[in-house]
């Protein structure tokens, strides 16, 4: 299996605090990890670090064979805008176009496919999030778990490697969550590389790997294998996440 992504003896400093220490960890192609920690244990941070959206104070993050801690500003935006997808807790669509149009714009902003191309994915995108039939509305006039089903469209607009997502559900309800939570597996089992950071069990539960952060190092980790459509063995993995947990202090 292809390593997609390899932390090597990553640190990461603020004004001389240190917030992260020899970080290393292995991304295979497809795998479904989830950063968990205490608050303020660098989960965040991690994040960004990994993803190109800040930068280590040391080490290397080696993202499909490039060391993108060493590109300048321009390569690690083409990089992001290409072949990584992001979503956070908040959708942050802009207010001034619609959900479809806040889809397209990345793909218009990358400009390797026609417009037609990119129409035609955004299409697919949100009859596959079912949320085509609001394609049009303006962004104050649908639900959360609807702007988060926009977010993870556009996020996945130019056919990412990697999705990362930064508490993706922390603001839905369990309802919604868990809807929004199907979709992101739907995407990870046809092949697209899953990074969250979650405080949320039933959350991490849905990962293959869980990934532990105590100040600012990893603590330890969990496998839980390819997550399956049984309610029964979802059930089973939380148990263990949570008995594991535990044992973290968490």
């Amino acid at each position: 299996m292809k390593t997609i992504l390899e932390i090597k003896d990553l640190y990461k400093s603020f004004e001389e605090k240190e917030v992260l220490s020899n970080i290393n960890l292995k991304v295979e192609e497809g795998e479904f990890i989830a950063i968990m920690g205490q608050s303020g244990s660098g989960k965040s941070t991690l994040l960004y670090c990994i993803s190109g959206m800040d930068r280590p104070t040391s080490g290397n993050v080696i993202f499909d064979g490039e060391d993108i801690s060493k590109l300048n500003d321009e390569k690690i935006s083409k990089i992001r805008l290409k072949q990584m997808g992001f979503i956070f807790q908040n959708s942050y669509l802009l207010k001034n176009l619609s959900i479809r149009d806040n889809i397209i714009l990345p793909g218009f902003k990358l400009g390797n496919l026609s417009r037609e191309n990119v129409n035609k994915n955004a299409d697919e995108l949100m009859k596959k999030t079912c949320i085509d039939n609001i394609a049009g509305h303006d962004i104050k006039k649908v639900s959360g778990g609807q702007l988060q089903r926009a977010a993870i469209c556009r996020g996945l607009i130019n056919k990412p490697d990697v999705l990362f997502g930064d508490e993706p559900t922390g603001a839905l309800n369990s309802s919604t969550s868990r809807e929004v939570l199907d979709i992101i597996n739907t995407i990870n089992k046809e092949g697209t590389t899953v990074i969250i950071v979650t405080h949320d069990v039933k959350v991490a539960a849905r990962a293959d790997k869980v990934i532990f952060l105590m100040d600012g190092n990893i603590n330890d980790e969990l496998s839980l294998g390819k997550h399956e459509e049984d309610e029964e063995k979802t059930l089973s993995k939380e148990k263990r996440l949570y008995l594991w947990l535990e044992k973290q202090g968490f």
